[in-house]
């Protein structure tokens, strides 16, 4: 029981991380696409 906790415990900041990374990198996206359209991002 205990390692399958720290299992959890170790994999959650991982989850978060990759979650983070994807939301930036959609902003990032669509920051450049409305750049190269020559419009504001929101």
């Amino acid at each position: 029981m205990t390692t399958l906790f720290t299992f959890y415990v170790l994999v959650w900041p991982a989850l978060t991380l990759g979650v983070l990374a994807l939301i930036c990198r959609a902003v990032w996206r669509d920051q450049c696409r409305a750049r190269a359209e020559n419009r504001e991002l929101v």
